[in-house]
């Protein structure tokens, strides 16, 4: 292989590796420099060239120059896809947060952005924090690189993109992410529902007492302390099915 080549390979898995990196939960928070990434993914290129060269080496020797422009266009959307159906898993932690901070009276303090530009309230903040740092403390961020590289075996490298097994898989995932979330995140809808109705209740009793300055600093109290007791068990199962899905996915 000349030296075309090796720069043709090299490009074809930075279109893949690039992308992924710069979709994939952790990295591609508007925390990260953009050129941090991009060191990140030539330095993971660099890494995994060796092992995968034999494999793009062929195909990229045998397409014409044609050819090669539809590989690294297909290379670009495997590798967001793959990114995306990561990061699908923090986008429905996000929505179905923001929708227990609402129930519990949380949902008008806002808190700082940490994986997308705008601002959450502050639980979903903090829980997206949790989520994010705890991908790097449990090493999962290098789970991720190996289903990367393993990506090449079930996705090999191609004139075209494979479409309806990437849709069919991507909505596979987009269902699981929101069952999770919405199974994890229960408890605090189900709590704000029932304290809510409660209050709906005795306000319509005694319609005269001003319920609402009664309810809503209860509200906030018994949902931070109801966070507080179920952080735990709430952090270890999304972590854990996260990781599942990174090992068997």
């Amino acid at each position: 292989m000349g030296l075309t080549g090796v720069i043709t390979t090299l490009f074809v898995l930075f279109c893949r590796i690039g992308a992924c990196i710069m979709t994939i939960p952790g990295f591609s928070s508007q925390r990260v420099p953009v050129r941090a990434r991009l060191y990140i993914a030539i330095g993971v290129t660099i890494a995994l060239a060796p092992s995968l060269a034999d494999v793009v080496g062929p195909v990229v020797a045998e397409a014409t120059p044609s050819g090669v422009l539809f590989v690294l266009l297909g290379e670009l959307l495997v590798g967001v896809m793959i990114g995306s159906m990561a990061r699908l898993f923090f986008f429905a932690l996000e929505t179905m947060t923001t929708a227990a901070a609402m129930t519990t009276g949380l949902g008008n303090i806002l808190g700082s952005s940490v994986e997308e530009a705008e601002q959450l309230p502050a639980m979903s903040s903090f829980i997206m924090l949790g989520a994010t740092t705890l991908v790097f403390v449990l090493d999962q961020h290098w789970e991720m690189i190996r289903g990367l590289f393993a990506s090449y075996s079930a996705i090999p490298v191609r004139d075209g993109m494979p479409a309806d097994g990437l849709l069919r898989e991507y909505m596979n995932v987009l269902s699981q992410a929101f069952l999770l979330a919405l199974r994890i995140s229960s408890p605090f809808l189900l709590f704000g529902f029932i304290v809510n109705l409660a209050f709906g209740f005795l306000n319509r009793m005694s319609p005269t007492v001003p319920v609402y300055f009664v309810s809503t600093p209860l509200l906030i109290g018994l949902g931070v302390y109801w966070f507080y007791v179920m952080a735990n068990d709430f952090f270890t199962a999304f972590t854990s099915a996260f990781g599942a899905w990174l090992l068997s996915g």
